[in-house]
């Protein structure tokens, strides 16, 4: 039976337009210490400015807000690449079906009392735990299609996806989702178009394992994703360094200068 780390904790973040309901929720979440506020914000504005650094597994979400409203903003965070479980507490009954039409966990209708705040709160926690479950066992298939190509001596597939483990949770990256990498002593980090995630391995083992199709390495340190490059520029100490689509800057090293000129050349 798979137990639950003793330090595990959930990240949560609240949003709402009026400070008495922020208050009313952080009360009410402060009798659960396995569950850690992140944030509470007064708009979607100030949540999506949170939301480029935080990796977040349950947002309470306010519906009638000015400027955006929750519903508008649910549907943004389904879009996205890592989305937290979403429960809406509103005043308000009439959005029910509207929220429950993009997946809310649950909704609760202020003013709500602490047994029903509890409900929630379990109903989220059996989420989570589903959900990793369920990719740890997609971890073991994994692994044992890897040893059993290893075993028969077939060459070993291109990674689709990556997973990358940390305290208490699993989490699995597409490798469409990953724009390049990079060394970071025993690990290799993963840049995602908002964040990034640290994955033990060998960046030489993710070179053997990435599509050579789609990949191209450019450092010892860097492998970069092909149709992320956007042009190639001479730094300030002469070297050559790709820009990528979001800004970011890889230095190309003397060795595989030659083959990413060629590339840049045949895309013209």
């Amino acid at each position: 039976m798979n137990q639950e780390p003793a330090n595990q904790q959930y990240k949560v973040m609240m949003v709402d337009d009026e400070l008495p309901a922020l208050t009313n929720m952080q009360c009410a979440l402060a009798a659960h210490p396995e569950w850690r506020l992140i944030a509470s914000c007064h708009s979607t504005t100030q949540a999506r400015a949170i939301l480029q650094s935080e990796t977040l597994d349950l947002i309470l979400l306010d519906i009638e807000m000015p400027t955006q409203t929750g519903l508008d903003f649910a549907r943004e965070l389904i879009l996205s690449e890592q989305t937290p479980l979403i429960v809406f507490i509103t005043a308000y009954n009439k959005h029910a079906v509207s929220a429950f039409e993009i997946f809310a966990l649950d909704y609760l209708l202020k003013p709500f009392d602490d047994e029903r705040f509890a409900a929630m709160l379990l109903r989220a926690k059996q989420a989570l735990q589903t959900k990793q479950q369920l990719l740890q066992s997609a971890v073991m298939q994994d692994y044992f299609l890897d040893r059993d190509a290893e075993k028969s001596g077939a060459a070993t597939p291109h990674l689709t996806h990556v997973t990358v483990r940390s305290v208490g949770k699993i989490e699995r990256i597409d490798i469409s989702d990953i724009m390049w990498l990079s060394t970071a002593a025993n690990y290799v980090e993963l840049h995602l178009p908002n964040r990034i995630i640290l994955h033990r391995t060998t960046i030489s083992a993710m070179e053997e394992r990435l599509p050579k199709s789609q990949f191209l390495r450019l450092h010892r340190t860097a492998i970069v994703r092909i149709d992320a490059i956007r042009r190639l520029e001479i730094s300030e100490e002469a070297s050559y360094v790709a820009v990528l689509r979001n800004g970011d800057q890889v230095k190309v090293s003397d060795t595989h200068i030659k083959k990413l000129k060629k590339m840049l050349m045949q895309s013209l």
